[in-house]
């Protein structure tokens, strides 16, 4: 019997392998079909198919019920023409950058406290987490209580909480922002606190021997290595504020008057209360657009100040 070489073995495995490996090859993509498919349908069927319809209504005079008629264009030209609409977009996007620029300062000064080397700091995480678990309509409802009964008491001396600051058309977006932040701050943190445990230490220590302050380590080191998660914060906090609907709905439900109506509030009022759904459906429409072109253009500009460093 002749001897078998090393190359021949080599060629029975192969041969003796292939088809399990083929059997593997027809298997694997009807297995990505069965699990990519219900997924695909399911997003079809509840998202996909209801914004091709809505987008439908858009271009009609459809009240939510009854009958209807085309009306092109008109709705998302009235809208342009409409001070109700227009005041609710100046509010949402004051809002949405005031609320934006404190989160992001107060969670990455909290996120560098807590990377440090301080006492139980896993326990003030969790501490610090708590609030986004919470039920939005739950704490706003607490916070409009402290906001209408215990603030008037305790700061009874300063002329603007002497009275309930959310009857006061000025300055109940300040309440509503107070809330918003508050919540908000919890999902920042988390994100600042991994992009900090990115940084080798080694880098700080080398700073330290090379004379470098706390401030001058912050411009030069810390900051510019957590960039893409200050973009990543910066853009979800903005794109998330634009759509503000349950702090305002716990806090003032709109009011005073229309003073803290935002985008969001108003296209639900309108769309499913007041009789103008293909209206309202218009400027949903508008507003998705909005926000798309706000978060590329943020995108834009900071992943360029990321690549800057």
């Amino acid at each position: 019997m002749a001897t078998l070489t090393a190359s021949d073995e080599r060629t029975r495995s192969i041969s003796r392998t292939r088809p399990a490996e083929r059997r593997r090859k027809t298997l694997a993509p009807r297995a990505y079909y069965w699990f990519v498919w219900p997924a695909v349908i399911a997003f079809a069927a509840f998202h996909t198919v209801p914004v091709v319809i809505g987008i439908f209504f858009s271009f009609t005079n459809y009240a939510g019920y009854g009958t209807w008629d085309f009306v092109g264009i008109a709705n998302y030209a009235n809208i342009f023409r409409d001070d109700r609409v227009l005041e609710a977009y100046e509010f949402s996007f004051l809002f949405a950058i005031v609320a934006t620029v404190l989160t992001n300062a107060i969670s990455l000064a909290i996120a560098l406290g807590l990377n440090a080397k301080i006492r139980a700091r896993n326990f003030w995480r969790g501490v610090y987490f708590v609030p986004y678990i919470l039920a939005v309509l739950v704490v706003g409802y607490v916070f409009q209580f402290l906001f209408s009964n215990s603030l008037p008491k305790i700061l009874s001396g300063i002329p603007l909480f002497r009275d309930n600051i959310l009857t006061n058309p000025d300055w109940a977006w300040t309440a509503v922002v107070v809330l918003a932040v508050w919540q908000a701050c919890a999902f920042s943190i988390i994100i600042y606190l991994a992009g900090l445990q990115t940084i080798p230490a080694d880098i700080y220590e080398a700073a330290s021997i090379d004379g470098a302050t706390a401030a001058r380590q912050f411009r030069s080191i810390t900051f510019p290595l957590i960039s893409a998660f200050f973009t990543i914060n910066v853009v979800l906090s903005l794109k998330g504020f634009l759509q503000v609907f349950d702090p305002i709905i716990a806090l003032t439900n709109g009011g005073p008057g229309t003073s803290t109506e935002s985008v969001t509030m108003l296209i639900f009022r309108g769309g499913f209360t007041g009789g103008e759904f293909a209206y309202q459906t218009a400027n949903a429409v508008i507003f998705f657009i909005v926000i798309t072109i706000v978060s590329l253009l943020q995108f834009r500009v900071l992943q360029r100040r990321e690549a800057d460093f």
